[in-house]
């Protein structure tokens, strides 16, 4: 089937974002690996070519360009490639980060932190997860007090993605404690900061290279100037958010499942096994068969749902609905890839095997299969009464 959700400009972003990749990303892999970081020197190449910041104003440094299918791109080149965790980067940096600076931040605080963000010097992060508090944000417990013209934020965080090369973070903080989900509020900390330490860069089994840290927070004070978006309304402004981040999730969850899927197409008509290539046996074309089908439905899913968060009508049931069915498809997906490649499969030299462990978390952060079914179930049972 064809796809139709890319034009000609898309195809020439395209080409450029590929040749960024083979010359900036591909040769770096294995050491970002084995380092358990990814340079900032590809932060600023990536801002140079544009493959990041799209959507800063071109007064700022950017290009001006919201619509959402040049971000499929980047995460389709990056998966042809298993860069996963460089993935996972450039995708909280544009579809998190930078859209809370945009949508939220005042004139002062995008001229001071929007132009850095595109020319990839200045990285990002969000601080919403703490020891006692995933899913559940209403748990938090980090808080930010006012103190003449200054906040003073304690507490601390944990799993927080680019925590290590972070310069900027977003802290979730309980501004109000007698308000409820109205009193929490976003504050920015910047690095340097006094009182702002980072902690341990936490060993995960997957996106080895995608640094994931505990962070710290003991007395730090920030300006009242440093409050993103509207005090006591940060519940909300993470809600409105959330279409944006799951879906970003949805995209690399496919790109990789579509990656993983030709390379192990290619492999089942290559290895020989009996006498013929084992793609000739009837049970693997079977497997090949249903997965393929997969793929092109969720791919007929997740283009609609493009072209709807493009016209602003991307609902949070739709955003939930593209989360918890791509990422599981991919965990699926790259799990039935690897037992097709028998043993080589468990080899790390094959890229199905780094994927299957890449992939595991997809299913987990940004909210999990089990929070987006309920999001869906809530709206069902609403709309029934």
């Amino acid at each position: 089937m064809k796809r139709t959700l890319f034009n000609a400009d898309h195809d020439a972003y395209r080409e450029l974002v590929r040749e960024f990749v083979v010359r900036e990303v591909e040769p770096n892999l294995e050491r970002w690996d084995a380092e358990r970081l990814i340079d900032r020197q590809v932060w600023q190449a990536a801002g140079k070519q544009g493959v990041i910041g799209l959507r800063v104003p071109e007064e700022l440094g950017g290009a001006g360009q919201p619509d959402y299918r040049y971000q499929v791109v980047v995460s389709e080149e990056l998966a042809r490639v298993g860069a996963a965790s460089l993935n996972s980067s450039f995708s909280l940096q544009d579809s998190i980060i930078l859209p809370y600076v945009q949508e939220l931040g005042t004139a002062e605080q995008k001229r001071r932190w929007l132009p850095a963000m595109a020319a990839g010097t200045l990285i990002g992060a969000i601080a919403m997860t703490e020891p006692g508090a995933g899913s559940d944000l209403q748990g938090v417990r980090t808080t930010a007090v006012r103190d003449g013209g200054e906040w003073v934020i304690n507490g601390q965080k944990t799993f927080i993605s680019s925590g290590i090369n972070a310069g900027l973070v977003i802290v979730v903080a309980r501004t109000d404690p007698a308000a409820g989900a109205r009193g929490f509020s976003l504050l920015v900390v910047e690095e340097g900061t006094p009182g702002f330490t980072r902690g341990r860069k936490l060993d995960k089994i997957g996106l080895h290279a995608q640094d994931t840290a505990e962070l710290r927070f003991d007395d730090v004070r920030v300006p009242e100037s440093n409050l993103l978006g509207t005090e006591g309304r940060g519940f909300v402004h993470l809600m409105e958010r959330l279409p944006l981040e799951r879906m970003s999730i949805a995209t690399g969850a496919l790109a990789s499942a579509q990656t993983v899927f030709a390379e192990t197409k290619r492999y089942c008509f290559d290895r020989v096994a009996f006498g013929k290539p084992i793609g000739d046996f009837q049970n693997t074309r079977f497997q090949l068969a249903e997965m393929s089908t997969e793929l092109d439905v969720t791919r007929a899913f997740h283009d609609a749902a493009v072209l709807a968060l493009n016209a602003g009508e991307l609902s949070a049931v739709d955003a939930a609905k593209a989360k918890w069915w791509s990422s599981e498809l991919q965990k699926r997906i790259i799990d039935r890839c690897l037992q097709l490649h028998g043993g080589y499969g468990y080899m790390r030299e094959y890229p199905v095997a780094r994927a299957y462990l890449d992939s595991r978390i997809q299913t987990i952060y940004g909210g999990t299969t089990e929070i987006m079914k309920e999001i869906i179930g809530r709206d069902l049972a609403q709309g029934r009464r």
